[in-house]
């Protein structure tokens, strides 16, 4: 047998190999998942309305852990009936939090997941509940604009303009904690543009906070990379226009 005819060999071997492993590490965690509905429902009834997608989240979001996935989403489920009584947030309980003009959606990403783009230097303090609100709004309504079959979002971070008067660190602290607990496994890639050096004393006090699955998805881009970075995951078409793109970014109470 040729070198070639081998190499060939061993290559489709490998192939099957890897694809054997993906459809028995699924089979697994579709087993998992049930097990999980199992639990959960046993234990909060109102479990039953949700679909194996959000379970399926969970499990991920805890390594595959039944026991702390269960827990984690059995919070879950209590923090939203307390923190969202009505189903949803309405824009009149977040009318300071729209007023400043900072979160925005337009376009898709090559993997066809919604873009999210933030204005960190538009932020400023506010009362820390109605912070709360806007973000569960502003994530529901991200998840309610995804294509069939996508789970998760990406966001540019643009914090062009930022100084110490839009620090917030409860308030980012308390966005990030509804992200990984509450909406876990949406966050696809965050992108941070235009990072001024004073933002990163700030980012030393959140890091730590940012659990290990989040890290991975975090880039904080060099400005001369910009452009290149942003077209790796998205169209030019996609782009919005204040990246030199096509799209006009369309505010969060519109989009």
């Amino acid at each position: 047998m040729t070198e070639e005819l081998k190499d060939g060999t061993v290559e489709a071997n490998e192939l099957q190999d890897n694809g054997s492993l993906e459809m028995e590490s699924n089979e697994i965690e579709k087993s998992k998942v049930g097990i999980m509905r199992a639990v959960v429902e046993a234990e909060d009834s109102s479990a039953k309305e949700m679909d194996d997608f959000m379970i399926r989240r969970f499990l991920r979001a805890r390594d595959q852990d039944i026991e702390k996935a269960s827990n984690l989403f059995l919070k879950y489920l209590r923090w939203r009936r307390a923190f969202v009584p009505n189903g949803s947030i309405s824009t009149s309980e977040i009318p300071n939090e729209l007023a400043h003009d900072k979160l925005f959606m337009q376009g898709l990403d090559k993997k066809g997941r919604p873009i999210v783009v933030c204005f960190g230097g538009r932020h400023r303090q506010n009362n820390i509940e109605e912070l709360r609100r806007f973000v569960v709004y502003s994530l529901d309504k991200i998840c309610s604009r995804m294509p069939g079959g996508q789970e998760k979002f990406v966001c540019i971070g643009d914090l062009e303009g930022w100084r110490y008067s839009n620090s917030d660190i409860r308030g980012y602290l308390a966005a990030l904690s509804i992200l990984q607990d509450c909406f876990p496994e949406r966050l696809g890639k965050l992108l941070i543009v235009h990072v001024p050096y004073v933002f990163m004393t700030v980012w030393k006090v959140v890091y730590p906070f940012i659990d290990s699955k989040t890290k991975k998805k975090i880039i904080l881009v060099e400005n001369k990379n910009l452009r290149s970075t942003l077209l790796n995951d998205i169209d030019e078409s996609q782009l919005p226009a204040a990246y030199g793109g096509q799209l006009p970014l369309i505010p969060i109470q519109d989009a």
